[in-house]
């Protein structure tokens, strides 16, 4: 077992290294990649060290499974480069994953999917799809779901490294100017970055990614096409509002979810339980609810907040917390590279 993961140096692709280790994947042979100037960095691995290698063809050469983590227009140029060299692709960007002629997939949901890949590529979900449809997919198959109206509140950590600098070093402005703040005046002392269209710290965007045709960004489309793909529901209407949030990891997503039939609160706690990859938070008396702070660095997409709409007996209210780099981008992929193993077991 050959395996190449593409964008070995950043933050999802350390998170898949990581992984690898902790579950023990079965690999003779490991080939780090990343872009040219990151060539020859030596990256912890196994007890012992990979020398990163630049992307070229001949990091391909006998190749069973590639894990791509880069841009899309790097996925859309070497991923069929990659497979034709042999090799089954999970492609974390956003290149894929709406072609019809590549499976997305969510092993806890629809693991048949990953067989069926004409081109030889896989797509893994947006990282706010995952922490979402993994708590739904047991509800629907228990009611039949019909509708969702989502609001989502998305980690600086989704728009990379720059993200999260800009976070910290906002932060850190305002707390040398304490007066200002507290007065509720930080806009007085904090200015946009990069990374972000106005300051993130102690603040909300109500835009995650780029404003598309109606008004709707990037981020609120793939949460509304995806959720289709992945549970097989063409005709789901979906509609979000995606917000960037001053949190450093974890994406929360509040649900406003509408059944075929009823389906009560106790009853979808009971079902959530028995999910794979999900854990149930829900203890209000205790004030226990899933929180960014408790997703990071574990792998279940946490749910909580299951109560019952008060005007429809067919509908639930929940909130859904993952973390963004590891179960949203690098633990899927993983988890699809083993059903990929599995194929030949």
């Amino acid at each position: 077992m050959k395996l190449v993961v593409v964008g070995a140096t950043g933050a999802v692709g350390t998170e898949i290294l990581r992984i690898l280790e902790q579950r023990s994947f079965p690999l003779n042979d490991i080939v780090a990649v990343a872009s040219a100037r990151s060539a020859g960095r030596r990256l912890s691995f196994g007890g012992d060290h990979i020398e990163v290698v630049a992307l070229e063809d001949a990091v391909f050469e006998a190749a069973n499974i590639c894990l791509f983590d880069v841009p899309d227009e790097v996925a859309r140029a070497w991923g069929p480069r990659a497979a034709a060299a042999g090799g089954v692709v999970v492609d974390n960007s956003g290149a894929w994953r709406m072609d019809d002629s590549v499976p997305l997939v969510v092993p806890e949901i629809n693991p048949q999917a990953a067989a069926d890949r004409p081109q030889g590529i896989i797509a893994s979900p947006n990282c706010t799809t995952l922490a979402m449809v993994v708590p739904l997919a047991p509800l629907h198959d228990r009611a039949g779901l019909e509708r969702l109206i989502v609001a989502s509140y998305q980690a600086t950590s989704g728009a990379g490294k720059g993200g999260v600098d800009e976070l910290w070093d906002q932060t850190q402005t305002a707390a040398k100017e304490g007066e200002l703040v507290r007065a509720g005046l930080a806009r007085e002392v904090l200015s946009a970055g990069q990374a972000f269209s106005h300051p993130i710290a102690l603040n909300l965007l109500p835009q995650a990614g780029s404003f598309r045709a109606g008004g709707f960004t990037s981020e609120e489309l793939k949460l509304c096409y995806e959720t289709r793909k992945i549970m097989g529901l063409p005709e789901l209407r979906v509609t979000a509002t995606c917000v960037r949030v001053p949190v450093v990891t974890g994406h929360g997503v509040a649900v406003h979810a509408e059944f075929s039939q009823p389906l009560g609160p106790d009853e979808a706690r009971s079902l959530l339980e028995q999910a794979a990859g999900v854990e149930v938070i829900d203890d209000p008396a205790a004030f226990a609810y899933p929180t960014p702070l408790e997703a990071a660095g574990r792998d279940p997409c946490f749910v909580g907040r299951i109560r019952q709409d008060p005007f429809d007996e067919r509908a639930l209210e929940l909130f859904c917390v993952a973390d963004n780099l590891r179960k949203g981008a690098a633990l899927n992929a993983v988890q699809i590279a083993e059903l990929i193993v599995a194929e030949g077991s």
